[in-house]
């Protein structure tokens, strides 16, 4: 079935993710990079986002050939990133994190806009299908942490670089589909991206990643020097992926009965909330436990309505450059300023400061979505150019 192979790629996407993001920060500090030296490396990896999406998009955009430009883009990620095994001086490991995020970067806002056309009008089975990466990313968490507490955090690139090959893998069986939907040739990109309301999704969901820079850099760091093992940093890790697949499964349920501007907004208020928990009690278990459940809001209900709007607002033509602005905006830029801004200010301003920030961003965050975002679910429509407004004006 279809479903089955869109399933895999997400499982071993995000299962390259669930072993990079917790870990990939420790083995750093174990070869001998300081803080901010891992915050740059971070931001590299996050940063390239700024471009590699939406360039890809153009492409795929013009071409219509998603999946080969897909199937391209894993191939050379899983090729580039074996440099990690020839050597790790910092210019060596930066110039190997940028030229391999570029095309890794490249891959998953595309998949998206494929996963959405092979849906169709059963639109509402997204987060069935995208469940999956939330299985890859807790099997990644739960594994890898047992195995870098026996092995050491030395076999760390050798996991990721094999994950990457079964990634790639996964593209070659996956087949395309071209968005069925007729646009008008007049329509505008500019038109779409005037729109108050587009305006503000990126604003609220830049300062969202943005807050969630200190998380993916050093919460296992942070957990570690608190006194946590590995088994215990990849539980929770694990649980808040648990509670992200959850809401997966209930957003066909959530999304038509309260609508994409009110979990926008719940889940950005829990993000701030998950942030502060954080900063003020991470030595006791049970309040993190509650912290790491918060994750359902803080990515799964916030990512889930994200991409709800972003394919509602960008239609046919666009609707690859317009995920990709979404993980440019979001993931790359907001993520790579999250990413530095921790790393060179956990030394000084130590861990609970720097969470306590976080949450910060995602209140403003909050402030943002409330004012800006439409109290209507917009619909699909044809964007001729003089008449962008035409995008949003009905009730679905």
């Amino acid at each position: 079935m279809v479903s089955a192979r869109l399933a895999s790629f997400y499982l071993f996407y995000f299962a390259v993710l669930g072993a990079m993001v917790p870990y990939w920060g420790p083995y750093l500090r174990s070869i001998g990079f300081s803080a901010a030296q891992i915050g740059e490396l971070m931001a590299i990896l996050l940063g390239t986002k700024l471009v590699a999406p939406y360039l890809w998009g153009w492409i795929a955009d013009r071409s219509g050939r998603r999946m080969r430009i897909i199937r391209l883009a894993g191939f050379l990620a899983a090729a580039l990133f074996a440099g990690f095994l020839l050597g790790d001086s910092y210019l060596w490991m930066a110039a190997v994190m940028m030229s391999f995020s570029f095309f890794w970067n490249a891959a998953l806002p595309q998949f998206e806009a494929v996963t959405l056309n092979h849906l169709g009008k059963r639109v509402d089975r997204y987060g069935r299908i995208r469940l999956w990466g939330s299985v890859g990313f807790i099997a990644s968490v739960v594994t890898i942490g047992p195995v870098l507490d026996a092995r050491g955090e030395a076999i760390l690139p050798w996991i990721v670089w094999g994950l990457l090959l079964l990634l790639w893998f996964s593209t070659l069986t996956v087949p395309d589909r071209g968005d069925r939907r007729q646009v008008s040739a007049r329509g505008s990109i500019t038109g779409i991206l005037r729109r108050p309301e587009v305006v503000s999704l990126f604003i609220a969901c830049f300062l969202a990643k943005a807050s969630h820079g200190p998380y993916y850099g050093f919460f296992t760091i942070h957990l570690q020097d608190v006194g946590y093992s590995g088994g215990v940093i990849g539980a929770l890790w694990a649980l808040g992926v648990v509670a992200e697949i959850g809401v997966f499964l209930l957003m066909p349920r959530l999304l038509p009965w309260a609508g994409p501007r009110l979990l926008m907004l719940i889940a950005l208020g829990l993000t701030a909330i998950r942030w502060l928990l954080i900063a003020g009690f991470v030595d006791k278990i049970g309040v993190l436990v509650g912290a790491q459940l918060l994750h359902m809001a803080s990515f799964g209900l916030y990512h889930a309505v994200a991409v709800h709007f972003i394919h509602r607002f960008f239609a046919g033509p666009y609707q690859g450059r317009g995920q990709a602005l979404y993980s440019s905006l979001s993931f790359g830029a907001g993520g790579a300023l999250g990413s530095l801004a921790g790393g060179y200010l956990w030394d000084g301003l130590g861990a609970a400061q720097v969470f306590a920030l976080a949450g910060a961003a995602a209140a403003v965050a909050f402030v943002v979505a409330w004012f800006g975002l439409p109290r209507r679910d917009p619909v699909q429509t044809q964007v001729p150019a003089e008449q962008p407004r035409e995008l949003t004006s009905n009730q679905e």
